[in-house]
């Protein structure tokens, strides 16, 4: 059985439908990245999965428990990071984190321990006794990190986990996700707009944009299925440059010319460009350059929905703000 099953769900705020009627599996011990720009409805669809939202129609079950029927067994068989975070700022860290632990029926003993350890993993060694109030957000998010963490859960939701990091506690939170999976087995569902944290950290990357899920594959097979590699040649002179055109269009369907600079997708690259190269040769195309570029999961995104995710990013569509508000 899957840890996190979603059958035709639905979330609608009167005329507005967030989340439209999507279908997702995530499998134990996988690590699957949510990507989508804000507003796409990851945020709408992961408040579902942990009971902070019901579903308009459809059924999600989360570790084999429904969260609509069995809310409390979702919410005690999960670890959850919210985007927004969940520390009193009036309390010291190190209390915070106890009391979560406790919470999830872990002794004093046992939560301490366990927190500290989290604390030292997660760069924030010194600041057991320090007020929330008074850390800075980088260590305020750890801090958040380190409390749904706390109960070593083998189901953990992180929505957003690392906005307001720097790179550095970046990379470190990223090595702390991948040994969850590699080390304790963890299943770990994380949403995300950043490119560079899906294809680094996820087994498998599911796309949604408008509330509808559009691609779901391995970062790989999602940048394959992208019309190929993008070579650029750059020729010595003009009249070299209908030449270089002719022979790059004979493995692209699609060139494109700027100046001396001939560009197209060619599928498999690799195994392309060294022919490409002798018949240049052959018919005295001299190059200045040669650039092969890979596709990016922008790319990818660009290709299913016909917009750039950093461009769809910078509007903030209704799906998420919606939810926002409703678990106010």
């Amino acid at each position: 059985m899957a840890d996190v099953a979603l059958r035709k769900v639905v979330k609608r705020y009167d005329d507005v439908e967030a989340v439209r009627g999507i279908d997702l599996d995530v499998e134990e011990g996988e690590v699957v990245a949510f990507l989508g720009p804000n507003g796409a409805g990851k945020t709408t669809t992961l408040r579902m999965l942990v009971t902070l939202l019901k579903p308009t129609a459809g059924t999600a079950t989360v570790a084999g428990y429904d969260v609509v029927k069995d809310a409390a067994q979702v919410r005690r068989s999960i670890g959850y990071v919210s985007q927004t975070g969940g520390a009193f700022s009036g309390a010291f860290a190190g209390d915070e984190v106890v009391d979560h632990g406790m919470l999830y029926g872990m002794s004093r003993t046992d939560a301490v321990r366990r927190g500290q350890q989290l604390f030292d993993e997660l760069q924030l060694e010194g600041l057991w006794k320090r007020m929330c109030k008074n850390m800075s957000g980088g260590q305020k998010r750890r801090l958040d990190i380190v409390m749904g963490l706390i109960h070593d859960p083998s189901l953990v939701f992180l929505d957003e986990p690392t906005t307001g990091l720097d790179p550095q506690a970046r990379v470190n939170l990223w090595e702390h996700i991948e040994g969850l999976r590699t080390h304790e087995g963890a299943t770990v569902f994380l949403t995300t707009h950043y490119l560079d944290e899906a294809d680094a950290l996820a087994d498998r990357i599911v796309i949604i944009d408008r509330g509808e899920i559009v691609a779901s594959d391995t970062a790989d097979n999602l940048k394959a299925a992208v019309s190929g590699d993008l070579v650029s040649l750059e020729v010595s002179a003009d009249e070299q440059v209908a030449v270089a055109r002719d022979k790059l269009a004979s493995l692209s369907d699609a060139v494109e010319v700027e100046g001396h600079t001939v560009s197209g997708r060619v599928a498999r690259a690799g195994k392309a460009v060294p022919g490409l190269l002798r018949d240049l040769e052959s018919a005295g195309v001299g190059l200045d350059a040669i650039e092969v570029i890979r596709p990016t999961l922008d790319d990818v995104f660009l290709t299913l929905t016909g917009r750039s995710l950093r461009d769809a990013d910078e509007t903030t569509g209704p799906s998420d703000e919606t939810s926002k508000g409703a678990e106010q």
